[in-house]
C-alpha cells in the first residue's frame, strides 16, 4: 500500500494513533489499579474474618483452659474437704485416757490400790466403747463394796462386773473388775 497523504496528515494520524494507545494504556492501567484495589480489599476482608474467627477460637480455648482450671481446682477442693472430714472424724473419736483415769481415781476409796489397769478400745457403728479391766488390793470387803458403789454411781461406767471370787474373803482381797466406759 502506498501512502499518498501529505506528511502533516501523516503526523496527525500518527499522533492520533499514539493518543489512542495512550488512552488504551491509561484505561488498562486504571483497570489494573482497580483490580489491585479490589484484590487488596478482598484480602483485607478475608484477613479480618480470619482474625475474628481466631479470636473466637482463642476465647473458646481460654474458656476450655479456664474450665480445666476450674475442674482442677474443684478436684483439689474435694481432696482437701475429704482430708478435713477425716481429720474431723479423727478428732471427734479421740480418747483422753487421762479423763478416764481421773474418774477411776475419784472412785477409789481410801486403802484400795490398783495393781493392774488395762483398756481396750473398740469402734462399733461410729461410736467408741472402751473396755476397762482393773485389778488391785482392798483391805476389807466393806471397802471393796464401797468401791463397787462408787463405780456404779459414775454415769459413764456401764456393765460393771465383779467376779464372785472377789467377795469370798472378808479381808486382804485381791480383786478384779471389768466395766465399759462410754464416751
Amino acid at each position: 500500500m502506498i501512502n499518498l497523504l501529505p506528511p502533516e496528515q501523516k503526523e496527525e494520524l500518527l499522533l492520533e494513533q499514539k493518543k489512542r494507545i495512550i488512552v488504551i494504556l491509561g484505561i488498562l492501567v486504571l483497570f489494573f489499579l482497580f483490580c489491585l484495589f479490589l484484590f487488596s480489599f478482598l484480602v483485607k476482608i478475608y484477613l479480618q474474618i480470619q482474625v475474628i474467627s481466631q479470636k473466637g477460637f482463642l476465647k473458646e480455648a481460654e474458656k476450655g483452659s479456664f474450665q480445666l482450671e476450674i475442674q482442677d481446682l474443684r478436684r483439689k477442693i474435694d481432696l482437701i474437704n475429704q482430708d478435713i472430714t477425716r481429720l474431723e472424724q479423727f478428732y471427734k473419736n479421740r480418747i483422753y485416757f487421762s479423763e478416764i483415769l481421773d474418774k477411776i481415781s475419784q472412785t477409789i476409796p481410801r486403802g484400795v490400790y490398783l495393781t493392774n489397769f488395762s483398756a481396750a478400745v473398740s469402734f462399733f457403728e461410729g461410736e467408741s466403747l472402751i473396755k476397762i479391766s482393773l485389778s488391785g488390793f482392798a483391805p476389807t470387803r466393806e471397802i471393796l463394796l464401797e468401791f463397787n458403789k462408787k463405780l456404779e454411781e459414775q454415769i459413764n461406767f456401764k456393765n460393771i462386773s465383779f467376779p464372785a471370787a472377789n467377795w469370798v474373803k472378808p479381808r486382804d482381797i485381791n480383786f478384779f473388775v471389768n466395766f465399759e466406759y462410754n464416751l
